[in-house]
């Protein structure tokens, strides 16, 4: 049996559903039940393991307050797609895929020019390896 590998628009268009989700508070089984969905289907959509259809896309949009190229907003020519798949992309759309990803993110953007320089300054100390090795 040949492994599955997500396409990077479905995984983009998956993380783009679940922020959008995360933002509005709204839980899987919120989300699917007016559309007819398990919570399982939400959770492979926002993997980009199953691809969403048009109509589904259209009613998701909907259900969410969001316009259709919201979902796509990022992606750009395939080229360009790839390379923002780097590393960095990755690691950033796996943030975002976290229970706190959004969360963080919104309060973040709350906060003042220079409280979030010191934060981000603080986080930098947590990821250093040596900070990494002293905090254990």
């Amino acid at each position: 049996m040949r492994d599955f590998i997500p396409h990077p628009v479905d995984q983009h268009v998956g993380a783009r559903l679940r922020l959008a989700r995360k933002m509005r508070g709204l839980p899987q089984r919120v989300l699917a039940a007016p559309l007819g969905l398990t919570f399982q289907q939400i959770q492979k959509y926002e993997r980009g393991a199953n691809r969403i259809s048009a109509s589904m896309l259209y009613a998701l949009a909907r259900q969410l307050s969001v316009p259709i190229d919201w979902f796509f907003e990022g992606v750009g020519s395939e080229g360009a797609m790839q390379e923002r798949l780097g590393e960095r992309a990755r690691s950033l759309r796996d943030f975002m895929a976290t229970r706190e990803g959004p969360e963080l993110a919104v309060l973040m953007a709350r906060l003042p020019a220079a409280q979030r320089a010191q934060v981000l300054a603080l986080m930098r100390a947590f990821a250093e390896p040596e900070a990494l090795g002293r905090a254990s």
